[in-house]
Order: structure tokens, then sequence, then C-alpha cells
């Protein structure tokens, strides 16, 4: 499998939270252009990892890089975007539409209180066209449904042209039909633009179906590259458990996403 060049790297990171170790010496590299998968039992650590690559936990030790650089150092945080997982639980009475919540994505410290070029707009509209939302633009995101609203919440990470995007269980509370489509729509974002994904999934055929690399969480991080080979049971009792063990469910593997 052809790597690009590694755009997260993680040495021996250990991240403590009220004294307790969260996160124990993880080590992996994320390569541009791979799409993973973040698995693990809740409580094992996954968002407080992310947290950590993103900088807003401290490390108790270790380092990160991100694009080269140790992220003390980093400052390039227009090449990173992140959906939280609470990213579409918001006061649904707030009157903002589709088009003017995505435009929020080109808001920068650098660019606070300027006024949108043409290319800010146009930026916009291409993000809501490719996550297939254009028809949904002047509605506002209180009326949109949970998939929907997905999509939506992408398209603001899209507006600014992220090379990595990160997503913290963004399909929490989904209905499995949206979720098959969102990540349908994932697929192709990292196919067709070359988007770094890293992604916090407990759809575990959706990870060994659809992503390059999958990352298992529980206190110890295992980093595996998924090949056809790959024997999704052995590498999740590393994170579950010796007595776990893994069926696949009906899952669309393949194919283009289509608007609802």
């Amino acid at each position: 499998m052809f790597k690009g060049k590694p755009i997260l790297e993680v040495s021996e990171l250990t991240v403590e939270r009220s004294w307790e170790t969260i996160i124990k010496d993880a080590t992996f590299s994320i390569h541009s252009g791979d799409f993973v998968g973040i698995i693990g039992p809740n409580g094992g650590g996954k968002s407080t990892m992310l947290h950590a690559i993103l900088g807003t936990l401290p490390m108790k030790r270790g380092s990160i890089k991100l694009f080269g650089k140790s992220i003390r150092n980093f400052k390039d945080w227009g090449k990173i975007a992140y959906v939280s997982q609470d990213a579409i639980n918001f006061d649904h009475n707030f009157p903002v539409t589709v088009r003017e919540l995505v435009s929020l994505g080109r808001v920068t410290k650098k660019r606070m209180g300027r006024r949108f070029k043409k290319s800010d707009w146009e930026a916009v509209d291409q993000a809501l066209e490719y996550m297939g939302i254009s028809d949904l633009a002047k509605k506002r995101v209180g009326h949109l449904s949970g998939g929907q609203k997905q999509r939506v919440f992408v398209a603001k990470a899209l507006a600014r042209d992220p090379a990595m995007i990160f997503l913290d269980e963004p399909v929490a509370g989904v209905d499995a039909h949206a979720q098959e489509r969102f990540y349908k729509r994932l697929s192709d974002l990292n196919i067709k633009k070359g988007k770094s994904i890293l992604i916090v999934s407990h759809d575990l055929t959706a990870v060994f179906c659809r992503m390059s690399k999958v990352i298992c969480v529980n206190r110890e991080v295992h980093c595996t590259d998924l090949t056809a080979e790959t024997d999704p049971n052995h590498i999740l009792k590393k994170a579950y458990g010796e007595h776990f063990h893994f069926v696949f469910h009906k899952h669309e593997c393949a194919g283009v996403f289509d608007n609802e």
C-alpha cells in the first residue's frame, strides 16, 4: 500500500486526567491519505487521545508532531479540522441557516472581523455541494434531520480546505441508514479529495470495511494497517479482551454517495 508523508507522529504519549493514566505510552504514525478508525470500549481513552493530539489536553510525557513540527511549536491549525461528538447538539431555535453555519469554517484568528471575499463564499458553496446539501443552504439548521446536520458540520470543516479531519463519534444517535450514507461520503472524501480522516467510531464493520488503518484504544494503543488479509478478531481482542468475537453485519462497502 502506498503511503504519503507522515502528517501525525505520536511517540510514547502518556496522558493523565485526575491523576489517573488514561493513555499509556502510545506510539503510532498517520500518513497523508490515511482513513483511520479509532475504536475501543467506552472510557478507554479515545476522546482523550484526540484532545491531546489537538493540543487541548496536556501530555504527561511523550511527543506529538503535526506535519513534521512539534505540537508545542505548531501554528498552522488551518490544516486541521475537528468535528466534536456534540456538534449537532445545540439550540434548534437558534436562527442560523445552513450556509451561514458552514461559512463559519472560513473564520480564523487572522481573519476575525474581516469581510468575506468572493473566494470565501465559493469555498462555502463548494463544501455544500460536495456534501450534497446545496439544496438545504437556506434552511435553518435546527429544522434538519440528524444525518443532514452531520453533513452540515463536515461541510463547515471542509470550507477551510483542511488536510486532516478529526471526527469524534459523529454518528452517535443517528439511524443506521443515515450512518451508512455518512460513511460513504467520508470514503468519497478520502479517496477523491485525498483528505486524511481520523474518526472515533463504534461501527466496527464500517471501520474494517472502509478504512485503511485502525487504532485500538483501551489505555494502551495499538495501530494497524488494514488489508484484505487482516483478521479483525486478532486486532480487536487487543482492545476488548480475549472474549471478544467480531461478526460482520450487512454493510455496503463500495459505491458512491447519492443524495437523500
